[in-house]
């Protein structure tokens, strides 16, 4: 209980946005003036949709078995129609799979650190999986949010990560960033939010470790104030949303 208590304390004094896990990178990934977000080339497609169909019951099974994961709230999301935005807490190396999961039937676009296309055949599987790389280069920002506009007026499902950073495990709701919002904002579309949350089962013997649960809570929908100016519908629904998950992880 002592070292729980020491880890959390030290967690407390890292900058919110930094990164806890660190993968190998080895390969090179630029993005430039031509480079296109969203591939809508025929092949590419259709062996995304073919990728789906295998992961889909694959990563039901491997989610069950060793997290026993569950989704609570899935009517908050199967009635809306047109583009949404989810967003999460990014607290588990899985929870992008988990999030696909939960959107199923429909696909899900997840915006992604640049860098994650660097990681050996992760880089290979989130491009079929349709994740859009956020450019680190803000001369290139310009088309990314064209190409996440589109997807959203094109009546897509867009997942974005608020906090910014991975930190599994992590029991708070960090604080936003307002990249999600503002999309919502500027593309009258409500956000979804997810709440991952953690339980443990007892020991059944000393043989046996106590496997941590994970549930994922979809929450209502909250939506643009269109009486507002711009900055502030942004800055309101930030607040709007954040509270909820807060809420949510606190019951």
């Amino acid at each position: 209980m002592q070292l729980e208590n020491v880890r959390k304390n030290e967690e407390e004094k890292i900058p919110e946005d930094s990164h806890i896990l660190h993968f190998w990178q080895p390969f090179k990934f630029e993005i430039d003036d031509d480079f296109k977000y969203v591939n809508d080339n025929f092949w590419f497609n259709t062996c995304s949709n073919l990728l789906y169909l295998i992961a889909f019951p694959l990563l039901i099974i491997i989610t069950k078995f060793f997290w026993s994961f569950k989704i609570e709230g899935k009517e908050n999301i199967e009635n809306i129609e047109g583009g949404k935005v989810t967003v999460s807490n990014h607290v588990h190396p899985f929870d992008c799979a988990m999030v696909g999961l939960a959107n199923v039937p429909q696909k899900t676009y997840y915006t992604s650190l640049e860098t994650n296309f660097k990681i050996p055949i992760v880089r290979k599987i989130i491009k079929l999986l349709n994740a859009v790389p956020i450019p680190q280069n803000i001369k290139y920002t310009k088309n990314f949010m064209n190409s996440i506009d589109s997807l959203l007026n094109n009546g897509k499902t867009v997942h974005f990560y608020p906090e910014g950073s991975l930190w599994p495990y992590y029991d708070k709701i960090r604080h936003f960033k307002n990249g999600a919002f503002d999309f919502a904002v500027r593309n009258n579309v409500p956000i979804i939010p997810m709440v991952f949350k953690f339980d443990k089962k007892k020991k059944i013997s000393n043989l046996i470790k106590p496997k941590t649960i994970i549930t994922l809570e979809i929450l209502k929908p909250v939506y643009p104030n269109k009486l507002l100016g711009k900055k502030d519908a942004i800055l309101q629904l930030k607040e709007d949303v954040y509270s909820s998950m807060c809420e949510a992880k606190n019951e």
